[in-house]
């Protein structure tokens, strides 16, 4: 067992929605300690819960029931400007479908979570993430002018540049043809190791995924099932 602190944790978390049909639960009753530099992830079908699991864990989302704590302060308690609060500098977000902001160059979107929580160095911060993922060159790109892949790897150092705690990542790879989706994996991993050798114990990564071989390089493997999670070997 991992004697690193743990970054996110949910207990006991249950998500129940009522629809047209009923109601429906999500979730019923999830476990989940993250230690601060490990990388997990979490397979399921469609439909299975990952992405609400993420977004609870992330305080983007109220839980029914059960307690979701993020860098030892609890977060389903909070207001949402007391989300936003605690997630600034500590939370990074890659998403399937980029999120950026498209009025903003490749450079100002990397630049704009470090202004937001004052990092003096941003403008140099900015500059080293792009640089680490590749994308120098395009710094001055709208994100319209970018393919994909340079896309992602812009979503990757805005979300790494901030040096957070804990980075969530739902299906980051959906999007991209397998070349290049194997090619971003393996950034998230380097990335994360980089963190490690800087910090001591580095950004923990939660990895929402349907690929198997993806989640073979996380050092543990859940599958949301049923509402629950199971480990697998």
């Amino acid at each position: 067992m991992s004697t690193d602190p743990v970054v996110s944790q949910a207990i006991g978390l249950v998500k129940h929605v009522t629809g047209p049909s009923g109601g429906l639960t999500i979730l019923a009753g999830v476990d989940l300690n993250v230690h601060a530099g490990e990388a997990v992830a979490i397979l399921g079908a469609s439909g299975s819960g990952k992405s609400t699991l993420l977004g609870l864990l992330a305080g983007l989302d109220d839980p029914t029931a059960g307690e979701v704590w993020l860098c030892g302060q609890r977060v389903d308690r909070l207001d949402e400007d007391g989300r936003a609060e605690l997630r600034a500098g500590r939370v990074g977000f890659v998403f399937q479908n980029f999120q950026l902001l498209p009025t903003l160059t490749a450079r100002e979107n990397v630049l704009l979570p470090l202004e937001l929580t004052g990092a003096p160095d941003a403008d140099c911060r900015a500059e080293e993430a792009l640089a680490r993922v590749g994308l120098s060159a395009r710094a001055r790109h709208y994100p319209h002018q970018l393919s994909g892949g340079e896309q992602q790897r812009v979503a990757i150092a805005r979300a790494y540049a901030p040096r957070p705690s804990v980075l969530f990542a739902d299906e980051p790879t959906g999007n991209l043809d397998q070349t290049t989706g194997e090619r971003i994996i393996e950034l998230l991993l380097e990335l994360r190791q980089e963190t490690a050798r800087e910090s001591g114990s580095g950004t923990a990564l939660v990895l929402v995924t349907h690929d198997p071989a993806l989640a073979g390089r996380c050092d543990r493997r859940l599958r949301m099932q049923d509402g629950r999670l199971e480990s697998l070997a």
